[in-house]
Parts: C-alpha cells; sequence; structure tokens
C-alpha cells in the first residue's frame, strides 16, 4: 500500500514536470496546428481503458478536421497536417496524455487504448484480457514497430508485455519511444 502509494507520487511529479518542461514546445506546435488549419489544436477522442471503461484522451491535434474518426494506420496523407507529421515523428502528439496519467485514466507504459469503433481489436484484447491492466501513452507493442492494423498480433504482444512486465522493460520501452538503440535490450529480454 506504501509503495503504491509513493510510486503515485512519483508519477504524479514526472507528469507534473514533464507538463512544464513541454509546455513551451506544445505552444509552438498549437502556433503551427492553428496557422494550418485552425482550431481546436487539442484533440479528444474517447478510448477504451482498463474494464473496457470509456475515457477521453488528450493529444495535440496532427490531422485535418475533416479527417474521419478511425485508426490513424487506416487515414490517407491527405488527412495529414504538414506540421502534423513533424509533431508525430518527435512524439510531441501524445504530450497531453500526461493529463490521462494525472487523472489516472493511463499509465506512461501498457497496451495504447484502442477506439470504440475497433470492434476486432477489442475482441482480441478481451480473450488475452488485455483489459484488466491500465493501458499507457506508450507501450511494447508501439516501440516493436506494431499497430492496431494487425489486432490479433496487437493483442499477443499486449499479453507478452503483462506477462512479463518490469521496472527494467518498462524503461527499456520508454527508451526505445524516443531511441531505437535500447530496442535491441527489449527484445532480447522479452524473447
Amino acid at each position: 500500500m506504501l509503495y503504491k502509494k509513493f510510486s503515485r507520487i512519483i508519477r504524479d511529479i514526472i507528469c507534473i514536470v514533464g507538463l512544464l518542461l513541454i509546455a513551451p514546445f506544445l505552444f509552438f506546435a498549437a502556433i503551427a496546428i492553428f496557422i494550418e488549419d485552425g482550431m481546436p489544436v487539442f484533440f479528444v477522442q474517447e478510448r477504451i481503458g482498463k474494464n473496457k471503461l470509456i475515457f477521453k484522451i488528450f493529444k495535440m491535434r496532427t490531422l485535418k478536421l475533416a479527417a474521419p474518426n478511425i485508426g490513424t494506420h487506416e487515414l490517407h496523407q491527405k488527412y495529414k497536417l504538414n506540421s502534423g507529421k513533424l509533431i508525430r515523428k518527435i512524439k510531441l502528439d501524445e504530450f497531453p496524455q500526461l493529463i490521462n496519467v494525472l487523472k489516472g485514466e493511463i499509465n506512461l507504459i501498457g497496451p495504447r487504448p484502442g477506439l470504440v469503433s475497433q470492434v476486432n481489436l477489442m475482441k482480441y484484447r478481451e480473450a488475452k484480457r488485455i483489459y484488466d491492466v491500465k493501458p499507457g501513452i506508450t507501450g511494447l507493442s508501439q516501440v516493436l514497430g506494431y499497430d492496431m492494423s494487425n489486432p490479433k498480433t496487437l493483442a499477443e504482444i499486449d499479453k507478452i508485455y503483462i506477462e512479463k512486465k518490469s521496472v527494467l522493460i518498462d524503461f527499456l520501452i520508454l527508451a526505445s519511444t524516443f531511441s531505437s538503440y535500447p530496442k535491441k535490450y527489449l527484445t532480447k529480454i522479452i524473447t
């Protein structure tokens, strides 16, 4: 109980400091989005969390306002903002999710939360009991290059993460989110 409380405090401090440090970059990204495609600059979307509870995720908008509400792997290039390509590449769009972490809806590391419309993904994740854990901003599937275009494989990788989860694996996933170098160590540990 004490460990859980302590880790929650550390997590919250990391999130608050992270938001403060990244705020100037988010500000400039917001200006770029506004100039290219107007308001809003933030993106709010329903996602499926732990125990299949629906919550609203916060991100920087990297797609045009006219983009359909589907997974980004299914979208045509014409819906992507020019500024959004850079924002996505440097992962800046993900940082507003620290608000979701502070609210207790997601963790820093965990299976990425899927869309309500991704019925196949939901089916495979239910079978693997992925909804027993909180989703995360980043996860094993993403750093290994799996997206939501193959729901069955994604659920299998998410299950591997849940079974092998450790402080070391979480650290390597977080590091692999920003650099490909730690990925080879991560791959050795999970296989």
